[in-house]
């Protein structure tokens, strides 16, 4: 549906552009190559990204706009533009906003190589955009294109979304998918996984997808499988059925997806569409460039996830589990907890629960499934255990049991020296 949508905004967004009858002429010159500078090695950052999926479009494209962008915590950005000159002056707003950039731009695909060439060096070069929401019939056309590109820029991504699991047989090309994700990871050579599924469809944990977690099941031990990262979306924009996004509601999303491995957060959308059909609205931007109350509530999440980097980013996921008398379909129920957690429950719908290594530092991670209401968590901790703070900072916990209120949607965070375990 993505891809559709996309087209729309592409085409309401080159009217905009004044006199361009034909913005996607390809350059005479498109071999032209920016300053020799020192590119950004996505895999030594120390913060998990933050991505804007339709970020500050073309027409609207100024210092200013990616300053206000970057203002909300976003780190990298993807929106389409008209041709690579457009794409080159932007990186070089991005870079001075501190902002990265993915291209995308028709001469991508039309001379991959020497597009590569051009962009490879820049400093606000996020990677390369080349597919949203593919089926399986053009997996084989990607990897060509994904080959190409990494024969002369090895250190970028190329970037492609998968479909979700409640997409239908036709759309994925496969018999189910399991099939789906794993032909995709055999035969396309990218770098990380990515996919979307928008799980809240109205104000109540009634109208959740109930294939949701499956999804992050299926999607986590997938990249786990090839030593590969995955990303994952939180719905930051409002269409039927789609509501606007509550703090609880982008909270329970981004800790889910983290507590289930994820290494870079993305929302969609940042700018909203105009596609008068589907009723876009409540992004953190308006159509016209006007901020929403979205965008505090990004910019509060964002910070959250900056803050608490230095746990997710690069954590193995040791085990996932649920809590709750009905756990989501294709999950695990939690029948063990790690040695120095000697009493865990909890109360109301339930939660995801999370256990993850790091730099020999051990951590549970609690997220509470439902965003209307606080969940009630009794725990006792052995000596050595400390509760983190959405600042990043810990305080050590006392061996008595201690009865703690977890936000709707929200996460504890415990952690211990790995020699306790």
């Amino acid at each position: 549906m993505k891809k559709l949508l996309l087209m729309v905004f592409i085409a309401s967004s080159i009217a905009c552009f004044g006199n361009q009858k034909k913005p996607y002429v390809r350059l005479k010159k498109h071999h032209t190559k920016t300053k020799q500078v020192k590119s950004i090695d996505v895999k030594s950052t120390d913060h998990i990204p933050i991505i804007a999926f339709v970020g500050v479009p073309q027409y609207q494209a100024t210092l200013e706009r990616y300053q206000e962008m970057r203002a909300a915590g976003i780190t990298d950005s993807y929106c389409p533009f008209s041709d690579a000159a457009a794409m080159e002056k932007a990186l070089d707003m991005a870079q001075k906003a501190g902002l990265r950039l993915f291209v995308s731009c028709p001469e991508l695909y039309t001379s991959p190589q020497a597009t590569a060439k051009r962009f490879m060096n820049h400093p606000a070069l996020a990677g390369y955009y080349i597919n949203d929401e593919p089926g399986s019939k053009v997996f084989l056309e990607i990897a060509l294109l994904v080959k190409k590109i990494r024969a002369i820029d090895d250190k970028h991504v190329c970037y492609v979304n998968l479909l979700p699991n409640y997409a239908v047989n036709s759309q994925l090309g496969a018999a189910s998918y399991q099939d789906y994700v794993s032909t995709f990871i055999k035969e396309v050579p990218v770098q990380q996984l990515s996919f979307d599924n928008y799980p809240i469809m109205g104000n109540s944990t009634k109208a959740m997808r109930g294939g949701w977690y499956q999804n992050l099941e299926i999607i986590s031990q997938s990249a786990k499988s090839v030593d590969k990262p995955f990303w994952a979306f939180a719905l930051s924009v409002a269409f039927s059925p789609y509501p606007v996004a509550t703090l609880a509601s982008l909270r329970l999303q981004v800790y889910s997806d983290l507590a289930y491995g994820a290494q870079g957060i993305q929302y969609f959308t940042y700018w909203t569409l105009s596609d008068k059909t589907m009723n876009f609205n409540n992004a953190p931007m308006t159509a016209d460039g006007k901020k929403t109350d979205t965008y505090g509530k990004i910019q509060q999440i964002s910070k959250e996830i900056n803050n608490l980097s230095g746990i997710f980013l690069g954590a193995q996921m040791v085990s996932v589990a649920h809590t709750g008398n009905s756990i989501p379909v294709g999950t695990k129920p939690l029948t063990q907890l790690p040695k120095p957690i000697t009493l865990f429950k909890t109360k109301g719908v339930g939660a995801v629960v999370s256990v993850m290594k790091k730099n020999g530092t051990s951590y549970l991670v609690v997220v509470n499934r439902d965003f209307t209401a606080p969940m009630g968590l009794i725990i006792k901790c052995a000596n050595g255990v400390s509760k983190v703070s959405k600042d990043g900072s810990s305080v050590k916990q006392s061996s008595s049991i201690k009865p703690v209120i977890v936000g709707p949607g929200d996460v504890a965070i415990y952690e211990w020296p790995s020699s306790l375990d």
